[in-house]
């Protein structure tokens, strides 16, 4: 019977150590991959602050060096007219040095009932041209007759992290007119 003790002891002794030396072997694989893990996560978001800070710096080139084109992708009449979703990818109002072309609907009308109609210049020059950097990007206003008798007034912000923009057209005789999109480089 002591035999049979001192066997079971044994074992258990010989499998106690087995499991501490398993455990402590996991224990310090386990504590390299998550330290690996760590590494690769502060690698990635350090790509991801490099990627970020090219982006802005690209964004602010094309917007100080006058050649970027805003894409619209929505437009409401000003202040509470239903919003309106553009899927016409030939929309935009681009801007070359002091040139600008302008190929976008707008809303006319005093009172209902308002109508669209196609704003379709190109503008040699605009009056008042102006690039203003603001604490989320740029705010870059001008004005325009667009060969009318009256002035309308463009108001671009621009979102230097994101790309995105809202473009505002106001005239003396309509609602303002508010588009939401954003900006790339020209070719």
């Amino acid at each position: 019977m002591r035999r049979k003790i001192i066997f079971v002891l044994s074992i258990a002794v010989l499998v106690g150590v087995g499991v501490l030396g398993y455990t402590r072997a996991t224990n310090k694989g386990s504590a390299e991959r998550e330290q690996q893990r760590e590494q690769r996560h502060l690698e990635r978001e350090k790509r991801r602050a490099e990627r970020q800070a090219e982006y802005e710096r690209y964004i602010d080139s094309i917007v100080l060096a006058r050649n970027y084109q805003f894409v619209p992708q929505t437009m409401q009449q000003q202040p509470a007219g239903s919003m309106r979703m553009l899927n016409n990818a030939n929309f935009e109002l681009s801007v070359w040095g002091s040139e600008v072309d302008i190929f976008l609907p707008y809303i006319k009308g005093v009172t209902p009932p308002y109508y669209t109609v196609m704003l379709n210049y190109t503008l040699p020059a605009v009056k008042r041209y102006v690039t203003e950097q603001t604490k989320e990007g740029w705010l870059v206003t001008f004005s325009s007759s667009l060969f009318s008798g009256s002035d309308y007034d463009f108001s671009l912000e621009i979102y230097t992290s994101s790309g995105s923009a809202t473009l505002t057209i106001a005239s003396p005789w309509y609602p303002d007119v508010q588009y939401i999109g954003g900006i790339i480089g020209q070719n």
